[in-house]
Protein backbone atom coordinates (compact mmCIF):
# COMPACT_ATOMS: atom_id res chain seq x y z
CA UNK A 1 0.00 0.00 0.00
CA UNK A 2 2.84 2.39 0.85
CA UNK A 3 4.39 1.81 -2.60
CA UNK A 4 1.06 2.64 -4.23
CA UNK A 5 0.74 5.92 -2.26
CA UNK A 6 4.35 6.87 -3.11
CA UNK A 7 3.80 6.07 -6.79
CA UNK A 8 0.62 8.17 -6.92
CA UNK A 9 2.33 11.05 -5.12
CA UNK A 10 5.33 10.90 -7.47
CA UNK A 11 3.07 10.85 -10.52
CA UNK A 12 1.16 13.85 -9.20
CA UNK A 13 4.35 15.82 -8.56
CA UNK A 14 5.79 14.99 -12.00
CA UNK A 15 2.52 15.90 -13.71
CA UNK A 16 2.32 19.19 -11.83
CA UNK A 17 5.88 20.07 -12.87
CA UNK A 18 5.27 19.15 -16.49
CA UNK A 19 2.23 21.40 -16.98
CA UNK A 20 3.56 24.54 -15.32
CA UNK A 21 3.29 27.43 -17.79
CA UNK A 22 6.36 29.46 -18.55
CA UNK A 23 6.57 32.58 -16.42
CA UNK A 24 5.36 35.70 -18.20
CA UNK A 25 8.00 38.00 -19.68
CA UNK A 26 9.10 40.76 -17.36
CA UNK A 27 7.51 44.13 -18.19
CA UNK A 28 10.92 45.62 -19.05
CA UNK A 29 11.67 42.72 -21.40
CA UNK A 30 8.30 43.11 -23.12
CA UNK A 31 8.85 46.86 -23.43
CA UNK A 32 12.35 46.30 -24.88
CA UNK A 33 10.92 43.81 -27.40
CA UNK A 34 8.37 46.42 -28.46
CA UNK A 35 11.21 48.92 -28.78
CA UNK A 36 13.18 46.57 -30.99
CA UNK A 37 10.17 46.24 -33.28
CA UNK A 38 9.95 50.03 -33.50
CA UNK A 39 13.69 50.27 -34.22
CA UNK A 40 13.42 47.63 -36.95
CA UNK A 41 10.49 49.41 -38.59
CA UNK A 42 11.56 53.04 -38.19
CA UNK A 43 15.32 53.22 -37.66
CA UNK A 44 17.14 50.27 -39.26
CA UNK A 45 17.33 51.92 -42.66
CA UNK A 46 19.98 54.30 -41.32
CA UNK A 47 21.15 53.01 -37.90
CA UNK A 48 22.74 49.75 -36.80
CA UNK A 49 20.04 48.79 -34.32
CA UNK A 50 21.50 45.52 -33.03
CA UNK A 51 24.43 44.46 -30.91
CA UNK A 52 26.93 44.45 -33.79
CA UNK A 53 27.53 45.86 -37.25
CA UNK A 54 27.92 49.28 -38.82
CA UNK A 55 25.09 51.67 -39.59
CA UNK A 56 23.91 51.60 -43.23
CA UNK A 57 24.36 55.39 -43.23
CA UNK A 58 27.85 56.07 -41.83
CA UNK A 59 26.79 59.35 -40.15
CA UNK A 60 24.00 57.60 -38.21
CA UNK A 61 25.17 56.49 -34.75
CA UNK A 62 24.91 52.82 -33.85
CA UNK A 63 22.21 52.17 -31.29
CA UNK A 64 24.39 49.97 -29.04
CA UNK A 65 26.45 53.00 -27.90
CA UNK A 66 24.02 55.86 -28.44
CA UNK A 67 23.30 56.32 -24.72
CA UNK A 68 26.97 57.16 -24.17
CA UNK A 69 26.36 60.23 -26.37
CA UNK A 70 22.83 61.17 -25.26
CA UNK A 71 21.06 61.02 -21.92
CA UNK A 72 18.14 58.59 -22.10
CA UNK A 73 15.64 61.01 -20.54
CA UNK A 74 16.59 63.80 -22.94
CA UNK A 75 16.49 61.49 -25.96
CA UNK A 76 13.09 60.16 -24.89
CA UNK A 77 11.70 63.69 -24.58
CA UNK A 78 13.12 64.62 -27.99
CA UNK A 79 11.46 61.56 -29.53
CA UNK A 80 8.11 62.67 -28.13
CA UNK A 81 8.58 66.31 -29.16
CA UNK A 82 10.06 65.49 -32.57
CA UNK A 83 13.78 64.95 -33.00
CA UNK A 84 15.66 67.94 -34.37
CA UNK A 85 19.17 67.09 -35.56
CA UNK A 86 21.70 68.71 -37.84
CA UNK A 87 21.94 65.88 -40.35
CA UNK A 88 19.66 64.13 -42.82
CA UNK A 89 16.98 62.34 -40.85
CA UNK A 90 13.27 61.80 -41.37
CA UNK A 91 10.91 63.82 -39.20
CA UNK A 92 9.96 61.39 -36.42
CA UNK A 93 7.66 61.91 -33.50
CA UNK A 94 6.81 59.06 -31.14
CA UNK A 95 3.97 58.76 -28.67
CA UNK A 96 5.11 58.38 -25.03
CA UNK A 97 4.62 54.60 -25.09
CA UNK A 98 6.70 54.20 -28.24
CA UNK A 99 9.45 56.43 -26.85
CA UNK A 100 9.46 54.42 -23.60
CA UNK A 101 9.74 51.18 -25.55
CA UNK A 102 12.57 52.42 -27.75
CA UNK A 103 14.53 53.71 -24.74
CA UNK A 104 14.01 50.36 -22.96
CA UNK A 105 15.41 48.62 -26.05
CA UNK A 106 18.38 50.99 -26.25
CA UNK A 107 19.18 50.35 -22.59
CA UNK A 108 19.01 46.59 -23.17
CA UNK A 109 21.73 46.61 -25.87
CA UNK A 110 24.17 49.24 -24.60
CA UNK A 111 27.89 48.50 -24.83
CA UNK A 112 30.91 50.64 -24.08
CA UNK A 113 32.05 52.54 -27.18
CA UNK A 114 34.95 51.07 -29.14
CA UNK A 115 38.25 52.91 -28.67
Amino acid sequence: MLRFVCAVAAAFVLTACAVQPAPPAAPTETLANDGRAIAEAQCAGCHAIGEYGASPVPEAPVFRTILTRYRADVLEEEMIQGIQVNHRMPDFQFNPQGADALIAYLRSIQQPPAN
